[in-house]
């Protein structure tokens, strides 16, 4: 996959094209919905490629090795890409979202807190913000993550484990979380409150924003129209993104009203949470080496 995918990255600066990389849920699958961002950068000379990725950590090995321009992930995958050595950025964020990931189990069970997963299979996504989630919530209840056995497995692939009870819980975000609570009426034993941010990041390789600044402050311009008129109208941006992403509306309401609002620049507040996440991370041997997460972000005026 890397090699078919640093092919693309080759032709990078002929082809005046902004590569985006987008999840199935968020604000940069809204843009692409709305459409407003391609007559604005086709207005400075650019067209606009979409790639859709599961969760963050392959969308950031596309920046990686340079298939994509830029993209969102949940605050986790960049902490994992900077230890393995990607010219990524974080270039902005989103608040806190603590109801927008949670710890899932099935309807029926007997699992009635994070402490009774200890001798258990949880499914998660490998370096995602659910697995953060995850392990901060097993330190908190007292169980060593060595406790529980993690199935690491992409969100389409957890929901089928989940639901077939090959796993006996579940770690995720939304809209797979809304979606699980409404179709199986999944339980929760945790969601991220008290526990981690559950920060949203949008990123951008280190040569698009040395090349390309002005591209990419256009970018964050349509973002910030876009988060606007979805925290005003929650059931319009339903109905426009149900098609798109094959949820219900009452599933995506669900989901967004537990999202949050107002895309900032990076501060240090966020770089401080982000380095708590860099130490857990490495204290656990879950990424090879130590990062300094200031080293990477693009602070509000540069």
């Amino acid at each position: 996959m890397s090699t078919a995918l640093a092919g693309v990255g080759a032709s990078y600066g002929q082809d005046k094209v902004v590569r985006i990389g987008y999840q199935k849920y968020g604000k940069l699958v809204l843009l692409k919905s709305k459409g407003t961002l391609e007559p604005k950068l086709k207005a400075l000379g650019y067209d606009v490629k979409w790639t859709e990725f599961q969760f963050g950590p392959p969308l950031l090995e596309a920046i990686n090795v340079g298939a994509i321009d830029f993209g969102n992930t949940g605050e986790t995958p960049p902490v994992f890409a900077q230890a393995a050595g990607a010219p990524i950025r974080y270039v902005a964020y989103e608040p806190p979202a603590q109801k927008g990931e949670a710890i899932l189990v099935q309807k029926d069970s007997q699992l009635k807190s994070v402490a009774d997963l200890k001798g258990r299979k949880v499914a998660v996504a490998k370096g995602s913000n659910a697995h953060y989630l995850l392990v901060k919530a097993l330190e908190k209840a007292g169980v060593n993550y060595e406790d529980i056995t993690p199935v690491y497995l992409a969100p389409a692939d957890a929901r089928a484990a989940f639901e077939t009870g090959a796993v006996d819980a579940w770690s995720i975000w939304d809209p797979y979380q809304s979606a699980a609570e409404t179709t199986l009426g999944a339980k929760t034993l945790t969601d991220a409150t008290g526990l981690v941010p559950n920060t949203q990041f949008y990123l951008s390789s280190q040569k698009f924003i040395e090349t390309e600044p002005k591209v990419l402050d256009a970018v964050l311009d349509e973002l910030r129209g876009v988060d606007a008129w979805a925290q005003a109208d929650i059931h319009a941006v339903a109905e426009q993104l149900s098609p798109a992403v094959g949820l219900p509306v009452p599933v995506l309401e669900v989901a967004l009203k537990r999202q949050s609002y107002g895309i900032k620049p990076i501060d240090d507040q966020v770089l401080v949470d982000q380095q708590k996440l860099a130490d857990t991370l490495y204290q656990l041997k879950l990424i090879p080496k130590a990062v300094r997460v200031s080293d990477i972000a693009r602070k509000s005026g540069s």
